[in-house]
């Protein structure tokens, strides 16, 4: 790394018009529960297109506060109270898994739920290695083989023991899933898509039996976690735990191998790369299945069925964003073009179906 360790963190920017915080309310509420007696500053980090996450400095203390999106209407997709305690009883046995400190419900200061976890201090990854930070291929792909032992190591979690048995209904939940999924894409539904209703069928007419129920992210990828400055192949914290659960793992895997850009994807799937997976020394979607497996002991040789519902269910996903946008409810530029990630989505997972392979 050439550049100074501050400058490879990860740092917020100023806060989004139609998005701010009541800095002087946030103090009167820090004051009161925290006893944190200075002035409030407030800034937002610009990542994700779910919950709002903003950096709130208060004295030397730098705490990072997350808040439902304005304008949702579904209301269990950002369920503060719930991402709170899932953190307060797994930080305890997963020590990637940020500290929470204060949650506040609808009488709180800023009118809906919100929390208030310790910052993370560290490397998060976008699109693109940031300037300054320089990976050879064998780092690449210690990093990947990193983030997926990541991913088997939660998946191994006994929920109970971890005071989580009670986080979800796993018996049935890949039924749920594929059913509630093609249900909120058609609610949400801006546009016809020609691949969409096959995709749709096919998962429909091919879910898998459960594999069991482990604790699962939901949205595990490398711009969700936070990595190690002095080290930045180590991850030091997986962030972003709002769809949590216990569920089937591989629909978890799924999820992430969604995310996943090979380096010999075509052109179109390659616009729907949101993170470093090309550079060279990059492992393939195959062989982060392959190592999962090594990791787990868990039959992986459906694997085609969870990448395919991971790429429905991520076009699902961009596609509600979308008609919030559409309808007035956001004003956030960055959600016009999020109807083309739908249709790469769809196409992508249609032809994985029509190959057999991911």
């Amino acid at each position: 790394m050439s550049k100074p360790l501050e400058d490879l963190l990860d740092q917020p920017g100023d806060v989004r018009p139609g998005e701010e915080l009541d800095a002087r309310l946030l103090t009167a509420c820090l004051r009161e529960h925290l006893g944190l007696q200075g002035e409030v500053t407030v800034r937002q980090f610009g990542r994700g297109h779910s919950n709002l996450t903003y950096l709130v400095t208060v004295e030397d203390r730098e705490l990072v506060l997350r808040r439902p999106p304005f304008g949702s209407t579904v209301k269990t997709a950002h369920d503060m109270g719930r991402e709170f305690r899932i953190l307060q009883k797994l930080s305890a046995v997963y020590p990637r898994a940020p500290r929470p400190l204060l949650y506040l419900e609808e009488d709180s200061p800023l009118g809906v739920p919100f929390y208030l976890m310790e910052r993370l201090q560290g490397i998060i990854l976008r699109k693109d290695l940031p300037a300054g930070l320089v990976m050879a291929p064998e780092e690449v792909r210690k990093l990947h083989t990193n983030l997926i032992d990541a991913l088997a190591e939660l998946h191994r979690l006994d929920p109970e023991r971890a005071g989580l048995g009670d986080l979800g209904r796993p018996q049935g939940y890949v039924e749920r899933q594929v059913s509630g999924w093609i249900q909120r894409y058609e609610a949400a539904k801006t546009e016809e898509i020609e691949a969409a209703p096959r995709v749709a069928a096919w998962l429909q007419k091919n879910r898998p039996r459960e594999r069991g129920a482990s604790l699962i992210h939901n949205d595990f990828k490398l711009d969700n976690v936070v990595l190690d400055p002095a080290e930045p192949t180590r991850i030091i914290g997986v962030l972003d735990w709002e769809m949590s659960t216990l569920g089937d793992p591989l629909m978890d895997l799924g999820t992430t191998l969604s995310y996943w850009i090979n380096r010999d994807d075509d052109d179109e799937l390659q616009l729907a790369r949101w993170t470093p997976t090309t550079l060279p020394g990059s492992l393939t979607r195959a062989e982060l299945v392959e190592r999962y497996a090594e990791q787990t002991g868990i039959d992986t040789s459906g694997i085609v069925f969870y990448y395919a519902f991971g790429l429905f269910k991520t076009a699902g996903v961009l596609q509600q964003i979308y008609s919030r946008y559409r309808q007035g409810l956001t004003k956030d530029e960055r959600f016009a073009t999020l109807i083309l990630g739908v249709h790469v989505l769809m196409n992508a997972a249609d032809r994985a179906i029509a190959r057999g392979t991911v």
